[in-house]
């Protein structure tokens, strides 16, 4: 007679001991975790060699001190900055852990949150907006600047996701379709942005042209505490839903059999995608290829049978930090936008996984 486990060893797994917070539990692997560990130092002290940079020069000794301090450097480290810096990283991270939860839910390493409306109806929103505020008022003002743009994205990115979501749903939300819906509707959405642009003043359409191509410039706290508060509630919703983004890899028949509401899942984890990606790109405007990459990066770093999510995130905040101080850096003084240096760099990878796929695809 074969005897069958404890309950405590069925539930350990092969790949670490398992976390238990109530009637909640998921796997501590080792390597993930060192992995964490490893990715937020490298992001500690990429954010610190980029807050050297600037009309007074410091070292990353005098960026501690300053943190700590008082003085003329506590005030441009504390409101010049680490704002940036901190935005930066946050907005990374936000657009690999949406990126993760896109390419798992729709099973599709080239997926991301690009294809499902949210930076495209977010650029779209706000080239709308600027040119409106330019032809009706002379010129957008500061408090557009600080408020009006990121309110603006983060509605046009909602609305474009919902978009892609309605047309895609029939009878559920199939990944491959979801996809497909996606790229039509970003195609749209790219030649409605490209038309407003010709109908705004010069000033302002170029004005525009900075924030479509994700730019850190001039970041504050304003854009840091939206995409803080919303890692801080999004995360461990995320954390809990760790098992169904598992099971969904497999084919909709054995998530059925597993028991798993199919629909329901995916439902509320591409809502956390969407929101994640729309308040990342409120705050720093569409980056590209992050939450593509980082999510492709964090699986092969981690060797899981799909993106961790807490390493994805880790990757993307690492990215991004890394493409700023290059941005910053490789012509000097002229600099870069972000999403510029990330779109360079992240070119190459997709026409990589794009190769990649392919040869998998063969027979």
């Amino acid at each position: 007679m074969t005897r069958l486990p404890s309950a405590p060893a069925a539930r350990r797994s092969p790949h670490g001991r398992p976390v238990r917070i109530g009637p909640f539990s998921w796997p501590l692997r080792p390597r993930s975790a060192a992995l964490c560990l490893v990715l937020l130092a490298a992001v500690a002290l990429l954010m610190a060699l980029n807050m050297r940079i600037g009309d007074i020069p410091m070292t990353v000794g005098q960026v501690l001190g300053a943190i700590t301090g008082d003085g003329p450097e506590h005030f441009v480290v504390m409101e010049l900055r680490l704002p940036r810096a901190l935005a930066g990283a946050l907005a990374g991270a936000a657009l690999a852990l949406s990126g993760a939860i896109t390419q798992a839910v729709a099973r599709n390493p080239l997926a991301s949150p690009d294809i499902l409306g949210v930076t495209t109806g977010a650029s779209v929103t706000v080239v709308a907006v600027i040119v409106a505020a330019g032809s009706t008022a002379g010129g957008p003002s500061g408090a557009l600047s600080a408020l009006g743009i990121p309110l603006a994205a983060l509605a046009g990115g909602l609305l474009g996701a919902v978009a892609v979501y309605l047309l895609a749903w029939r009878g559920g939300l199939d990944g491959y379709r979801l996809v497909l819906v996606g790229i039509g509707v970003t195609a749209v959405f790219g030649n409605v942005k490209y038309w407003l642009l010709t109908l705004g003043d010069v000033n302002d359409s170029s004005r525009a042209m900075v924030w479509i191509s994700g730019s850190l410039s001039g970041r504050g706290w304003e854009h840091v505490h939206p995409v803080a508060l919303a890692l801080a509630v999004l995360v461990p919703v995320t954390l809990l839903g760790t098992r169904s983004l598992a099971v969904l890899r497999f084919g909709d028949d054995t998530v059925t059999g597993l028991g798993v509401r199919m629909n329901l899942a995916r439902g509320l984890m591409i809502l956390a995608a969407v929101l994640l990606a729309a308040v990342a790109t409120a705050s720093a405007g569409p980056v590209t290829f992050v939450a593509l990459a980082a999510p492709q990066i964090a699986l092969r770093l981690a060797g899981t049978a799909h993106p961790p999510l807490l390493v994805s995130a880790l990757t993307g905040a690492l990215l991004t930090t890394a493409a700023d101080l290059l941005a910053r850096t490789a012509f000097s003084p002229t600099e870069l936008p972000v999403g510029v240096v990330t779109a360079i760099l992240g070119a190459p990878y997709l026409i990589y996984l794009l190769v990649r796929v392919r040869r998998e695809a063969r027979p």
